[in-house]
């Protein structure tokens, strides 16, 4: 069985943090739904125009909002 590997938003809430920038005023600045924060809050996988759009909000990366948790099992 191939398992998916994990996705995580830990960059993006600590820039939200270091820039003192709520999750609402992300939501608003960046007209994305409560229910794709919720899910982005949740570790989901979101639409990457989604991620696109915070990039462009924060003027960043890709790299710089998400982590991706590689699934180490072999077999």
């Amino acid at each position: 069985m191939n398992e998916r590997n994990k996705i995580n938003y830990k960059p993006l809430w600590k820039m939200l943090i270091d820039r003192d920038i709520s999750k609402t005023q992300l939501r608003e600045k960046t007209s994305i739904s409560r229910s794709t924060l919720v899910k982005m809050s949740n570790g989901e996988y979101v639409a990457m125009d989604v991620l696109v759009r915070i990039c462009v909000a924060l003027d960043c990366g890709l790299d710089d909002i998400v982590e991706i948790e590689k699934n180490n099992m072999e077999g």
